[in-house]
């Protein structure tokens, strides 16, 4: 049993240190992806199955654990189908990999992850959205006057402005932005590409302040290399952490108005669904769209044209509009309000990410 412990996890520390990097060439950032599903899967087999990971074997994946690991993602953590899939598809690798290492050791594994299908992704799971009016609350239920919740409202609403993937928000650095008569910020996508775009003017102000008040402005030296958002262990957050804040605000937004945010689930990635489709609805044209998401081909840009029966400017004339709600640029440290249906006083206190 010992013997199998050191195979499994010294085969995932060779797989990810030599195998991706080097032999399929992947990219940091789908790396990062890919280990990020094996996190998840010791988290599971941890809490759900009492086992922590220096105890998980080739072995202990198999009688149906990958199917209740899969299931446990989109019951338990509320992930979408399609995340539930990219999670599979990460083992369904590694199960290839470790079958060429050591067929003896790891084919009931391989066995195991190949009889466990994939989950049928319909139209809703692929992009779930926000409202205009959806996201102008989210943007301002975070509780600003706590160090936490201001980061919270600031990096939701950059997410959201930038249509960033949530691990571009987290590799984010100082010498990523510029600021001026129009600010940008370049995001390394996948594949290592780079794309910089222009945030609307009052998130821009919204961000400056933001920097100036915890000290990391781009025209210190020593500070352009540091990340834009930090966690409270980590100076680079986690994209855990990210989906934590957004399900955080998303759980209140739902217990306020139970009329609204309908969706199952939402995910870091409905605010990138969001820019997409509102831009799309406010006229953009389509090939602008695809450019702005770093998508590599227009086919994917034009699935947000089924969201709608129609393309109407019903929610965004105006990028810019949606902060004016919760600018302040007379006072960086409050620079959000709340909106008049939020009580005052009774903003709940912010877990700690």
């Amino acid at each position: 049993m010992a013997k199998k412990t050191i195979g499994l996890l010294q085969m995932l520390a060779d797989y990810f240190n030599d195998y991706l990097p080097n032999v399929k060439g992947l990219s940091e950032n789908s790396i990062i992806s890919y280990q990020y599903a094996f996190q998840l899967l010791f988290e599971f087999m941890s809490g759900e199955k009492n086992l922590p990971p220096e105890k998980v074997t080739f072995e202990s994946l198999t009688d149906g654990r990958i199917e209740e690991y899969l299931n446990w993602l989109e019951n338990t953590r509320k992930c979408s189908a399609q995340t539930r899939n990219l999670r599979r598809a990460a083992i369904s690798s590694f199960s290839k990999y470790a079958m060429r290492r050591s067929l003896g050791e790891s084919v009931a594994f391989f066995n195991e992850v190949k009889e466990t299908p994939k989950k049928k992704v319909s139209k809703d799971d692929e992009i779930k959205y926000f409202t205009k009016d959806e996201i102008t609350i989210l943007l301002n239920l975070p509780n600003t006057s706590q160090t936490t919740g201001y980061r919270n409202a600031v990096l939701l609403s950059v997410l959201y402005a930038s249509g960033a993937r949530a691990q571009e928000i987290c590799d984010l650095r100082v010498n990523d932005v510029i600021f001026g008569k129009t600010t940008t910020i370049r995001l390394v996508g996948k594949g290592s590409k780079s794309r910089r775009i222009t945030i609307p003017e009052n998130c821009a102000r919204i961000l400056r302040g933001y920097m100036d008040k915890n000290g990391i402005t781009n025209g210190v030296d020593n500070s352009r290399l540091r990340h834009v958002f930090s966690s409270q262990t980590h100076e680079h957050m986690s994209i855990s952490c990210v989906e934590a804040i957004t399900k955080k605000y998303v759980r209140e937004a739902q217990k306020k108005h139970s009329n609204l945010f309908r969706q199952h689930s939402y995910s870091p990635h409905s605010f990138r669904h969001s820019i997409a489709v509102h831009m799309l609805e406010s006229g953009i044209p389509m090939p602008v769209i695809k450019v702005f998401l770093g998508h590599a081909s227009i086919s994917t840009t034009m699935l947000y044209a089924t969201v709608t029966p129609e393309l109407a400017n019903k929610y965004l004339v105006n990028r810019n509009q949606i902060f004016e709600s919760i600018e302040n640029s007379s006072n960086p440290a409050s620079t959000f309000s709340l909106l008049p249906f939020l009580k005052k006083g009774k903003q709940a206190n912010s877990k700690q990410f």
